[in-house]
């Protein structure tokens, strides 16, 4: 595959977004490397790319001959991570996740197949229910309590450590260095910590050890290719952290589908595969409580994972809002009480 295929851009609301796909030395790399990449497999790129620009991603479908394209994706060096933790994956929980087909982890490069219908489609095109909901979070649970034992590996792939007791350090990092926070609400956080502290402090007691959080698990981060199956993909802001602090996104976002009395339901459907270890369900949805609440310093943390050259990117629509205020908004989500 050589600089000079063609290519459409999709930016999205990101106009103004900078990313290595600008530089011409960056590109020629990137689209060799995904050539030789599919010559290991047999295979040869045909037709034009569909690039899509964001200031945390790189990624391009790449048609291939004779079979359903590939996903060529680059991340940012914070959350370069992400090839390097998918290949484990595919080797710890292969049923639950895609297999690269090559991972570039030093330059944050991984090259994807196809993984079959996205779950959003899925909800555009046919009428599914709660209980689909149910099943996803349940194989999902199931996923994170078989890496408990893989943690420290994962720790060593690059994901970030925001487990409950790195939680008060995160929130101390994020509220001093947000320039978007508002004084009023930067007094209001000031004013949260001690309780913080205090969550943070019944959270480790609970004793669900740390696990694998995706941090951002949405019906745009997993596939739907068949009854029942579920495929999980889109690591870049996942963290090794309590694993309720999963249920935060996927929930609300069936709430905005079926209302808000769906939420309690999928928290217990999601609990099923934890009643096992001697924990009472009291104790589990307290954990719940505590989780859905902290997992705001997540998903505040995620928006400074950008390619080094933009970090002043704006969102049109949100009067020229720098990304940080999306980091600010999520912040403040931490003294909104659990929806239970």
């Amino acid at each position: 595959m050589r600089d000079d295929v063609a290519w459409t851009v999709d930016r999205g609301r990101y106009e103004d977004a900078v990313t290595p796909w600008e530089q011409e030395s960056w590109r020629t790399a990137a689209l060799a490397w995904v050539a030789d990449a599919l010559a290991a497999h047999g295979l040869r790129a045909a037709g034009p790319l569909q690039v899509r620009l964001r200031p945390w991603s790189v990624l391009a479908r790449v048609r291939v001959a004779g079979r359903p394209a590939v996903w060529f994706k680059a991340n940012p060096p914070a959350s370069g991570f992400e090839g390097a933790l998918t290949a484990a994956l595919a080797r710890w929980v292969p049923r639950h996740v895609l297999a690269p087909l090559a991972v570039d982890a030093d330059r944050g490069w991984s090259l994807l197949p196809d993984g079959g219908a996205l779950f959003r489609d899925v909800l555009e095109r046919q009428a599914v229910g709660p209980e689909t909901w149910e099943e996803l979070l349940r194989q999902y649970a199931d996923m994170q309590r078989a890496l408990v034992p893989h943690t420290q590996e994962i720790a060593r792939l690059g994901v970030p450590d925001a487990g409950p007791h790195r939680m008060p350090r995160i929130f101390d990092e994020l509220v001093a260095r947000n320039t978007a926070l508002r004084p009023a609400d930067r007094s209001r956080l000031d004013r949260l910590r001690p309780r913080l502290l205090d969550w943070c402090a019944e959270l480790a007691g609970l004793g669900v050890p740390d696990s694998l959080d995706h941090a951002d698990l949405h019906d745009g981060q997993l596939f739907h290719p068949a009854p029942g199956r579920y495929t999980f993909f889109d690591w870049g802001d996942a963290t090794v952290s309590h694993p309720f602090c999963s249920l935060h996104v996927t929930a609300r976002r069936a709430a905005e589908r079926y209302g808000p009395d769906v939420v309690a339901r999928l928290r217990d459907a999601y609990l099923e595969p934890w009643t096992d270890d001697g924990r009472t369900t009291a104790e589990l949805r307290r954990a719940v409580d505590l989780a859905w609440r902290l997992s705001a310093l997540g998903r505040a943390r995620a928006w400074g994972g950008l390619f080094p050259a933009a970090p002043g990117t704006t969102t049109p629509g949100t009067a020229g809002a720098p990304l940080s205020e999306h980091s600010a908004r999520s912040l403040l989500e931490l003294l909104d009480e659990p929806p239970f």
